[in-house]
């Protein structure tokens, strides 16, 4: 039989995921099938339990699972417990295995695709949902000088900088966005769902410091509005998360079937797609 594999989300239909693992999959010899599962934003868990008694191994998780899929997993990485979220789950005989791939995808994305380095540089983190909490340690391994968390209820971000005290070296703060008047950040990166939507984060002018990098989690055929505008606001780079989305692709590939695909191909192909 044919390994299925999918990712569940709501919404799902834009996701490129099923284009992604297929290529890996045709890449590496491994036979699987791959496809969405759009989840009842109030019936992830009984989505979740019929795949898998239909012979399901495992699913990518998107917005807005990604913390219930955490409490859903019977066991964890560490990754996926610093982030108390989980984006990827393997079906194991008796186990529900958690992972969460978001942030070695988001680093490898910045670090090793874009070249930029992220160490000693000003980073802000907009948002403070299960997006944002699956990226935040990988982040602070890579040593930026700061790490700041701003969302539009300040309460949770203030959440996640005590969560992620232990993790930081160089400190975590929290802000409301009015309150980043006056900042300036090296890399900006956008971990809402708001380019879902069209619309945008509610931050103030003048966050991008020269040659910043202005980096979207969400992708589409064109600039995102938040990307759009970041440019108009001096961010010297933009990106979005095609690159992220293919890079925890390829860990949870791994995770999935031991095979640690390469992505340079896949992500050429899907960009000029």
């Amino acid at each position: 039989m044919i390994d299925r594999y999918a990712v569940i989300g709501n919404p799902v239909a834009h996701s490129k995921s099923p284009q992604i693992h297929t290529l890996f999959a045709h890449e590496n010899g491994q036979d699987i099938a791959y496809g969405r599962l759009l989840a009842p934003l109030d019936g992830f868990k009984e989505t979740v339990e019929r795949f898998r008694a239909e012979g399901g191994r495992g699913l990518n998780v998107t917005v807005p699972f990604k913390e219930e899929a955490y409490r859903l997993a019977t066991l964890h990485s560490e990754r996926a417990r610093a982030a108390e979220a989980v984006n990827t789950l393997r079906f194991d005989v008796d186990v529900v295995f958690g992972d969460n791939t978001d942030g070695a995808g988001l680093v490898r994305d910045i670090r090793d695709n874009l070249g930029i380095a992220i160490a000693g540089r000003r980073v802000l983190l907009l948002g403070a949902g299960g997006a944002a909490r699956g990226v935040i340690a990988p982040l602070l391994a890579e040593g930026p000088s700061e790490l700041t968390i701003a969302n539009r209820n300040i309460e949770r971000a203030r959440m996640l900088e005590r969560h992620f005290a232990p993790y930081s070296g160089p400190g975590v703060r929290s802000s409301a966005y009015d309150a980043l008047s006056g900042s300036r950040f090296d890399i900006v990166v956008n971990a809402t769902s708001a380019s879902l939507a069209g619309a945008l984060p509610p931050l103030p002018r003048g966050v991008f410091a020269a040659g910043s990098l202005a980096y979207d989690m969400m992708y589409g055929t064109g600039l995102t509005p938040f990307l759009e505008w970041a440019r108009g606001q001096g961010a010297g780079l933009t990106a979005d998360g095609l690159g992220m989305l293919i890079e925890q692709a390829a860990e949870s590939f791994f995770v999935w079937r031991g095979v640690r695909p390469r992505t340079a191909t896949v992500f050429a192909s899907l960009r000029a797609a």
